[in-house]
C-alpha cells in the first residue's frame, strides 16, 4: 500500500487570524518587499544622512558659489589659443584642415553644379526623378506636381539662390551622414556587443538640442560651411545608424537560416538576405535623415553657412516677420518636397519585375527609366543656357514682405489686446507668464538646490535603477558646478509649462482622434506637414502672434512637439486588446468607463514614450526660442554663437545637454521598472 505525501500549502505554514484568514505582512516588512519600498527605502536613509550635512556645510538656498567653477575664461582661452594657432599648429595643418576642405569643396562643387543647370535644368531633374520616384500612375504624378510648385515658389519668393545654398549643403550632408549611419548600423546590427556600446551614445545625442551640435564643431573649424556640414552630419546620422540596426537586428530567420543551409559565406548572407530584408528600414533611416539634415542645416546658418536659414536668422533678429515668411515657405516646400517623394519610392521599393509593366512600356522602368531621367534634366539644362536662363527672372519675383508685414500690424492692432471676450494673445501670453511660468520659476528659485537633487533622484529612480537616479543627479548638479544654475532653472520652467501644454493638447487630440475615425483622417494631413517643418519655421508665426518674449518660444515648443505625441497617444490607444475593450462592453462599461478603466491603462507604456518625445522636443525649441526673446540659456547659445563668445556659449550647451538628460531620464522607464508595472 503506498501513501501519497504533498507539500505543505503555503498558506498553512503562514500566521493566521482568529477568524482562519492568512495574517499579511504589513508595516515596514510590507513597505520593504514592495519593488518601489525596496528604492525608496534606502534613498530615504541616505537623504536622511547627506542633506543635514550638505545643508550645514552650504546652506539651504540656491546653488552654493562655492561648490561652483568657472569654466567659461578656460573656454575662452582654448578658443583664443584656436583662433591663433588655427593657420599654423600641425593639428590644423596636417589633419582638421583636410576635413576643412573637402567639406568646402564638396559644398561649392555641389552649389556650382546646381548654379550651372540653371532653374529650369534644376526643376526639370527635381520634378523628372520625383516622378521616377513615384512611379508612373496617379502617386508618381502628385508626387512631380508638388515638387514643380516647391520650386517655383521657390523662385517666386525671390528665394532662389538662397535655396540652391541650402540644398548644396543639404546633397553633402545627407550622402555622408547616410554612409556613417550605415556603416555604424552595420556594425550594430552584426554584433551586439557594438550595439551595447553605441546604444547610450544615440540615447544621449537623442536628448541634445541641435544648438549644441554646433557649438564644438565652431570651435573647432570656426564660422562657416565646414562647421555647419559637420554638425549637421553628427545630428542626422543616428536616425540611419538605428533603422539600419534594427532592420538587420530583425532579419527574418527563417531566410538566413536557408541561406546558411545552401552554402552561403558571411559576406554572401549578408548581401543576399541581411540587407535586402532590411532595405526597407533603411529607407525609412534615410527619409528620416533627410529630413533630420534640413533641419540642421537651417539652424547652422546662424554660423554663417548662409542659405534658407540665414535668412530667417537675419529676418528674426529685426522682427521682419514678412522677410521671415518669404524665407520660411521654401524652407517648408523643400520639406514637403523631399519627405514625399523619399516616402513615395518607399512605398514603391520591393514591387517585382513581374507587376511592372512589359512591353514597350519597360523603357519607363528600370534603370533604363533613370537613364531617361537623367537625359531629360541634361535636356532641359542646355535648353535652359542656350535661350540664357540660367538665373531666376527678376520679373517674376512677387514680393510678399510688404503685405505680410501689413497684415501682422492688423493683427497687432485686432487680435494683440482689446479683444471682446477673448482678450487678444497679448493678454493670454501675460496671463501664462503671471500664472504658470512666473511662479514656477521663481518656486524653482527659491527651492534649496539639495531638494531639488532629491527630487531629480526620486523621480528617476521610480521610472528607472539606481544608475538612472545616479545618472540624473549629477547631470543636475553638474549645472551647478559650471555657474549657471538659476538660467538652468528658468529654462527648465519654459520646458515644464510647455510640456503640461503639449501633454494637455496632446492627450486629448489623441484620444479623440483615436475614438473618432473621421478625426484621424482630417488630421493626419495637419500632422504630417506640421511634422515635416524645421523648427526655425514655427517660430515666424508666434513671432506674428504674440511678439518676443518666454511665451512666443514656448508656444513654438508646443507646436512643435505636439504631432508627436498625438500619434504616439492615437497609436497606443488604438492598439489596445479589442477582447479587454470587449469584455468591458459586456459588463455594461460606458465609453468614458471603457476609457479611464481599460484603454488608458492598457496604453500606458505608448503614452510614457509620448511624454519622453514631448519632453525632448520642447526642450529643443525652447532653447531655438532664445532668438525670439526666450531668454536662459537659449540666449547664451544664440549670443555665444552670433558674437564669438564660445565660453558662454558652450557653457550654454553643455548644461542644455545635462538638462536634457536629467529629464529623458526622469521619463524615459528602463525594462526592468516596466516589467515591474
Amino acid at each position: 500500500m503506498s501513501v501519497t505525501t504533498t507539500a505543505p500549502d503555503k498558506t498553512s505554514l503562514e500566521k493566521r487570524d482568529p477568524d482562519g484568514a492568512p495574517r499579511r505582512a504589513g508595516g515596514l516588512t510590507a513597505l520593504l518587499t514592495h519593488p518601489l519600498g525596496r528604492k525608496l527605502v534606502p534613498l530615504t536613509a541616505l537623504a536622511a544622512v547627506l542633506i543635514p550635512i550638505a545643508a550645514v556645510l552650504w546652506g539651504s538656498g540656491a546653488w552654493p558659489s562655492e561648490l561652483s567653477h568657472d569654466v567659461k575664461a578656460p573656454l575662452d582661452s582654448v578658443n583664443q589659443w584656436i583662433i591663433d594657432n588655427r593657420d599654423t599648429h600641425p593639428l590644423f595643418l596636417y589633419f582638421l584642415l583636410y576635413f576643412s576642405n573637402a567639406a568646402t569643396d564638396s559644398v561649392d562643387a555641389v552649389y556650382n553644379l546646381l548654379d550651372s543647370l540653371g532653374w529650369i535644368g534644376v526643376t526639370a531633374a527635381a520634378v523628372l526623378f520625383a516622378w521616377r520616384a513615384g512611379g508612373l500612375g496617379r502617386a508618381g504624378l502628385k508626387v512631380a506636381s508638388i515638387t514643380l510648385g516647391a520650386f517655383a515658389v521657390c523662385g517666386l519668393l525671390g528665394m532662389w539662390d538662397p535655396t540652391m545654398i541650402t540644398l548644396a549643403l543639404m546633397v553633402v550632408a545627407v550622402a555622408v551622414s547616410a554612409v556613417l549611419g550605415a556603416l555604424l548600423g552595420l556594425a550594430a546590427g552584426l554584433s551586439e556587443r557594438f550595439n551595447r556600446m553605441l546604444r547610450p551614445v544615440l540615447d544621449t545625442m537623442q536628448v541634445m538640442p541641435a544648438f549644441s551640435y554646433l557649438l564644438p564643431m565652431v570651435l573647432i573649424f570656426g564660422p562657416g560651411t565646414p562647421a555647419a556640414l559637420f554638425s549637421t552630419v553628427i545630428y542626422a546620422a543616428p536616425p540611419m545608424t538605428r533603422l539600419t540596426a534594427l532592420g538587420l537586428r530583425g532579419a527574418d530567420p527563417g531566410v538566413l537560416e536557408a541561406s546558411s543551409s545552401l552554402g552561403a559565406s558571411f559576406w554572401q548572407r549578408l548581401l543576399t538576405a541581411r540587407l535586402p530584408l532590411a532595405r526597407k528600414q533603411m529607407l525609412l533611416g534615410l527619409n528620416q535623415t533627410i529630413m533630420m539634415a534640413l533641419s540642421m542645416v537651417v539652424i547652422a546658418s546662424i554660423v554663417g553657412a548662409g542659405g534658407l536659414g540665414e535668412e530667417v536668422f537675419t529676418a528674426l533678429s529685426t522682427t521682419d516677420v514678412g522677410k521671415a515668411l518669404a524665407a520660411g515657405l521654401p524652407i517648408v516646400l523643400i520639406a514637403v518636397w523631399l519627405d514625399r517623394t523619399t516616402a513615395a519610392a518607399g512605398e514603391r521599393f520591393g514591387a517585382t519585375a513581374a507587376a511592372e509593366a512589359t512591353g514597350a512600356r519597360r523603357l519607363l522602368h528600370g534603370w533604363r527609366a533613370w537613364a531617361l531621367v537623367t537625359a531629360g534634366a541634361v535636356v532641359a539644362a542646355v535648353a535652359g543656357r542656350l535661350v540664357g536662363a540660367t538665373l531666376w527672372p527678376e520679373a517674376w519675383v512677387y514680393e510678399i514682405s510688404t503685405p505680410v508685414n501689413k497684415f501682422q500690424e492688423w493683427i497687432t492692432n485686432n487680435l494683440y489686446q482689446d479683444v471682446p471676450v477673448l482678450g487678444g494673445t497679448k493678454v493670454w501670453a501675460d496671463h501664462i507668464t503671471e500664472w504658470m511660468i512666473n511662479p514656477l520659476r521663481d518656486g524653482l528659485l527659491d527651492a534649496p538646490w539639495w531638494l531639488l537633487l532629491l527630487l531629480v533622484a526620486v523621480l528617476a529612480l521610480l521610472v528607472g535603477t539606481w544608475g538612472t537616479a545616479l545618472t540624473a543627479v549629477l547631470a543636475m548638479a553638474a549645472v551647478g558646478v559650471l555657474g549657471v544654475w538659476p538660467k538652468t532653472l528658468d529654462t527648465l520652467s519654459q520646458v515644464l509649462v510647455g510640456l503640461a501644454l503639449t501633454l494637455l493638447l496632446g492627450f486629448a487630440i489623441g484620444i479623440l482622434a483615436a475614438r473618432v475615425g473621421w478625426v484621424e483622417r482630417w488630421l493626419r494631413l495637419v500632422l504630417d506637414v506640421l511634422q515635416t517643418l524645421p523648427q526655425f519655421v514655427y517660430l515666424i508665426p508666434v513671432v506674428a502672434l504674440m511678439g518676443v518674449g518666454r511665451v512666443a518660444a514656448i508656444t513654438a515648443a508646443v507646436a512643435y512637439a505636439l504631432p508627436a505625441v498625438v500619434r504616439i497617444t492615437t497609436q497606443g490607444i488604438k492598439e489596445v486588446d479589442p477582447a479587454a475593450l470587449e469584455a468591458a462592453r459586456s459588463m455594461g462599461a460606458s465609453g468614458a468607463q471603457q476609457l479611464r478603466q481599460v484603454q488608458l491603462p492598457l496604453a500606458r507604456p505608448a503614452l510614457l514614450v509620448a511624454v519622453n518625445q514631448g519632453v525632448v522636443l520642447v526642450l529643443a525649441v525652447v532653447v531655438v526660442g532664445g532668438l525670439v526673446g526666450g531668454g536662459a540659456l537659449g540666449y547664451d547659445v544664440v549670443f555665444g554663437l552670433a558674437r564669438g563668445e564660445l565660453g558662454v556659449g558652450l557653457v550654454a550647451g553643455v548644461a542644455i545637454v545635462c538638462l536634457g538628460l536629467v529629464l529623458d531620464r526622469v521619463t524615459q522607464p528602463t525594462a526592468a521598472t516596466r516589467k515591474e508595472s
